[in-house]
């Protein structure tokens, strides 16, 4: 169940005043919850046309970040999704959290303000939920991110597959099998917490499920990740587990190497 406390300090004054057709720009809202160590930002991008209130919700992109706090090292994914307009060719809310430590979108063993799994989970999706005109079912929830955010992205699917609906990686070390690299060991602290979240080990657990169903995971490349790729892909036709696989060209490290259009066009796909 998706549910939590938090307090919400919502800045933009025109959420409540202005209707939901003006609001163009990303609306911001500031977090102080409990599971993060600071306050935290999630911005929302509105398609210019939203539902009537006889049309159905939205379906909601979640846009996870790479680095802590809003540092934009490996690009601007915001701004990638303006450029292209992905949230109007699509029709679809995109959200991009912000995250208060190196996000590797899992729950710290005992420091009750690391918690980036409850933190997305019961914190950021009750906001979107309940504030916009946001699907509340699993298939109007999806997952892009890359390099540690791939991983989150792949990590949240698969350990919530009845909450989220799939998830698109670019260029992620999805063959992690222990904590440590990448800033990753401070997040999950220790080995055996880390295997919770473990991708190799969830697919596994949910092999007999996943394959009963169209493809809930996507690879993006080819980046700095391609040979983890590479073997997570034989892992995943060994298991007989459908996925979507896109190669063919070498890309960039970044939010803006030309991935993310891939990937929402393949994330907003009729499910069925």
């Amino acid at each position: 169940m998706i549910e939590g406390r938090m307090l919400l300090l919502v800045l933009t004054a025109y959420l409540t005043t202005l209707p939901w057709s003006l609001a163009s720009e990303p609306v911001d809202h500031v977090l102080m919850s409990n599971h993060q160590s600071a306050p935290t930002r999630v911005r929302v991008l509105l398609p210019d046309r939203l539902p009537r209130n006889d049309e159905p919700r939205l379906p909601v992109v979640y846009l996870l970040p790479v680095e802590a706090g809003e540092t934009v090292r490996w690009g601007n994914s915001l701004a990638e999704v303006q450029q292209h307009d992905l949230h109007n060719k699509h029709r679809v809310i995109c959200v991009f959290p912000t995250f208060a430590d190196l996000p590797w979108y899992a729950d710290h063993p005992e420091n009750p303000q690391l918690q980036q799994e409850r933190y997305l989970l019961q914190d950021v999706l009750p906001l979107i939920e309940g504030t916009y005109p946001a699907r509340h079912d699993r298939d109007g929830r999806l997952l892009a991110g890359f390099s540690k955010s791939g991983y989150g992205a792949w990590s949240l699917m698969l350990r919530h597959p009845d909450i989220f609906c799939r998830a698109a990686a670019f260029d992620a070390p999805l063959m992690m099998d222990a904590p440590g690299k990448y800033g990753s060991g401070p997040i999950f602290g220790t080995a055996d917490n880390f295997q919770n979240y473990r991708i190799t080990s969830l697919l596994e657990q949910l092999a007999a499920d996943l394959k009963q169903e169209r493809s809930r995971l996507m690879l993006i490349g080819e980046g700095n990740f391609q040979p983890e790729h590479v073997q997570i892909h034989e892992r995943l036709v060994s298991a007989g587990i459908p996925h979507t696989w896109s190669i063919g060209r070498q890309r960039e490290h970044s939010w803006h190497s030309g991935w993310l259009a891939e990937a929402f066009e393949w994330l907003t796909q009729d499910p069925r």
